[in-house]
């Protein structure tokens, strides 16, 4: 089995799924398919069920008719023949009728804006089928809410999965070609929910592990993970091959080609993901597996949205128990720590979600002084041990002498050597180390 995973741009016109199809249909085995919605839908969703939470009703039926004829010349193009195109368009009307449904009658709970996001996904999955029936194509669609959960943790329950899948595959048996749903679950209420991190690319991931799946492609607009972000820097180019370790921590900081949660199911059952580019599937693109390509640097990647947060106080003198009391005040709120250093009277680290800011600062500011500083950038260079080879540690630094460091991450992983940054010393900061670390680099 192998587990295709196509991402909202991948499916966002008619002729892009077409060229899914075409994708699909040459690549010979069995196949599970995993769709994400047709680009721009969730937004529209998110927007629209912004406006029912505040009852702004009329607005929000006024978005849901604009969607409505977008997503009607979309099936029209999509499927010119009947009976399949009206078969597309009674879908559409089905879903868009429930829509204007909430916004009729429902209260804009939690329970009903789950929902409202998860029919991108439900009505893209459909589209895809009716249209590989149209090109006389047998696929079974297995919905997501059959056999994706989540636990009271809001974390997949994967031998749930792997048992509720397995028995789905099993009754089709000789069937080469499946499609289900990125992104969606049921909750431990039976309850439309979604997976949040990672969305499409997490239950690509999943379903990869709980299948043993030969591998996990996700194909995306961009081929492969890059050595830099080719928005900011150029030259830069694809990376052949990456360990497990070494993808996650490009994931979590700031590759935006995969989250890192998707990172970890693979990981864990040994199942090699690979990159792909649905406009040039030519290009080789990634292999993420537990093989690296050798030691050396292998990329450079950026976080943004980072907040700085320093806490000074004389009692941290000698103190026992000061950083566990500061760390439990974070696992109080749930939010996580990116990078912290420390001295005897103060210290300084980074988160990245600053929703819960002010309670986290009210509750240190019973410890110390508290200052805090927003806008900052993490940049994070990756490879295997990079850490432990002096030369390119040497040429890291010498490549930032010109950038104000605010904070340096060295040792704490082999694999990464890290720096904080303000917001505006961003893009500087990436083309300098591209230029030390690969261009001269590659010239000697």
């Amino acid at each position: 089995m192998k587990i295709m995973k196509f991402g909202g741009t991948s499916v966002g016109s008619p002729e892009r799924i077409r060229g899914v199809a075409r994708l699909v249909l040459d690549n010979p085995g069995q196949t599970l398919v995993v769709l994400s919605a047709k680009s721009g839908t969730t937004n529209a969703l998110v927007a629209i069920g912004d406006l029912l939470q505040r009852r702004e009703l009329s607005e929000a039926r006024k978005q849901i008719r604009a969607l409505h004829n977008e997503y009607v010349a979309f099936i029209k193009d999509l499927l010119p023949e009947n009976p399949y195109q009206a078969e597309g368009l009674q879908i559409v009307e089905r879903h868009f009728g429930w829509m204007e449904n909430q916004a009729a009658w429902h209260p804009a709970d939690d329970t009903h804006l789950k929902e409202l996001l998860a029919q991108g996904e439900l009505m893209s999955t459909q589209f895809f089928c009716l249209y590989l029936k149209q090109m006389g194509e047998q696929a079974v669609l297995l919905p997501a809410l059959d056999f994706m959960r989540i636990n009271e943790d809001e974390e997949p329950d994967i031998p749930y999965i792997q048992e509720k899948l397995t028995s789905l595959l099993e009754e089709h048996p000789g069937q080469t070609l499946f499609v289900t749903q990125g992104y969606i679950a049921l909750n431990p209420l039976g309850r439309v929910d979604n997976l949040k991190r990672g969305g499409s690319d997490y239950t690509a991931s999943l379903i990869g592990a709980a299948l043993k799946a030969e591998e996990t492609q996700i194909w995306t607009d961009i081929d492969g993970m890059h050595n830099n972000d080719p928005r900011f820097v150029e030259p830069t180019f694809p990376i052949a091959q990456l360990s497990f370790d070494e993808a996650a921590e490009l994931a979590y900081f700031g590759a935006k080609i995969l989250h890192p949660a998707s990172i970890l199911p693979a990981q864990k059952y040994n199942i090699p993901v690979r990159l792909k580019n649905t406009m040039d599937p030519g290009a080789s693109g990634t292999l993420i597996s537990d093989q690296s390509s050798g030691q050396g640097l292998k990329a450079i990647a950026a976080k943004d949205g980072i907040t700085v947060i320093k806490i000074k106080s004389t009692r941290m003198l000698l103190a026992y128990g000061f950083l566990r009391k500061v760390f439990e005040i974070f696992e109080k709120f749930s939010t996580p720590i990116d990078m912290i250093t420390t001295s005897e009277v103060a210290v300084s680290l980074t988160i990245d979600d600053a929703s819960r800011l002010v309670a986290i600062t009210e509750e240190l500011r019973g410890y110390g002084t508290v200052e805090v500083e927003q806008d900052q950038t993490i940049v994070c260079m990756v490879g295997d041990r990079i850490a432990e080879d002096q030369q390119t540690v040497g040429r890291v630094f010498r490549s930032l002498e010109a950038i104000p460091l605010r904070m340096i991450c060295y040792g704490g992983s082999r694999h990464n050597i890290s720096v904080l940054v303000s917001a505006e010393h961003k893009v500087p900061t990436l083309r300098q180390l591209n230029q030390g670390l690969f261009e001269l680099h590659a010239a000697t």
